[in-house]
């Protein structure tokens, strides 16, 4: 825009101010009013504010949470472990009974034959019956009290002791026998049933440490996972959020682009020139009046 001053002074009654010049260049009209008009469709979406979306965390997923609940329970494994501790004392037990029963005596009473006192009884009879016999044999011969009668008598008697004697002394034996299969039944036995014991206990207190390891694998694996989806999660909470983000900033993208499209337009000015005519004193005017109605005046008296 440029502004022009132009002009000269009057003389005498009639004189005149100077006239005043003023040339304007500017863009098309039709293009002028668009970027008005664009600039009043920014300065009206700036009045009202952004609604910037908050920022979302993903929480634990339902994987990462049974991971949690199996973390905090404790103790897996334990229950394996105690009985294998008990199994073990129970091994302990049968060891130390085996051990006692191979250092304690037998118990031959209970392996004596029942019915030996009847086979004892049956013997002193049978050697009765044959005193019995000599005796009678005696006094048939007209012998009986004699020396060769005694004699008889006393062997006969010496020979019924000596059965029941063998008689008592062979049940012995089987009883001892029988005693002593039984010592080393048991002792075998307790060894073995230690032994048994202290193998599964062993086992079992295995047992509980897989079960822990396996716990602990569960709940790593539950995590990972877990993890896997909660990134998931936070993703499409991130998406979401930059979504929300572009729909609010829309229009101020279009007012850019619409921006740009005008700063890209051909560029054409129009000039307007404005001329002011020179003003008239008023003074000057009047008197000019008054001289020529004077001289009129004069002209017709003539």
């Amino acid at each position: 825009m440029s502004f022009i001053f132009g002009g000269g002074g009057g003389g005498g009654g009639g004189g005149s101010s100077s006239g005043t010049q003023v040339s304007i260049a500017r863009e098309a009209p039709e293009v002028e009013s668009r970027k008005l008009a664009l600039y009043d469709q920014a300065a009206e979406l700036a009045k009202s504010p952004v609604g910037i979306p908050a920022f979302q965390v993903a929480g634990p997923s339902a994987l990462e949470q049974a991971g949690f609940g199996k973390a905090a329970t404790t103790g897996i494994g334990a229950p394996s472990v105690q009985q294998g501790i008990a199994s073990t004392g129970l091994g302990q037990a049968a060891a130390g009974a085996g051990l006692g029963a191979a250092f304690a005596g037998p118990n031959i009473s209970q392996f004596l034959n029942p019915y030996q006192q009847y086979v004892t009884d049956e013997i002193a009879r049978q050697g009765q019956m044959a005193q019995n016999q000599l005796a009678a044999q005696a006094v048939g011969q007209g012998a009986f009290g004699g020396g060769r009668e005694g004699i008889q008598r006393a062997e006969l008697q010496r020979a019924t002791q000596a059965n029941i004697g063998q008689s008592l002394a062979s049940g012995f034996q089987q009883a001892a026998g029988l005693a002593a299969q039984q010592q080393g039944l048991q002792t075998q036995a307790g060894m073995q049933a230690g032994q048994l014991y202290g193998q599964l206990g062993g086992q079992l207190g295995a047992l509980g440490g897989q079960q822990q390891a396996m716990q602990q694998a569960d709940i790593s694996s539950l995590l990972q996972a877990g993890g896997v989806q909660r990134a998931l999660g936070q993703q499409a909470l991130d998406a979401t959020r930059q979504t929300e983000l572009a729909r609010a900033y829309e229009p101020y993208q279009r007012i850019e682009f619409l921006k740009g499209i005008m700063t890209n337009l051909p560029t054409t000015q129009s000039a307007v020139t404005a001329t002011t005519a020179p003003g008239t004193n008023p003074l000057a005017q009047a008197a000019g009046a008054g001289i020529g109605a004077y001289a009129a005046y004069n002209m017709g008296r003539r």
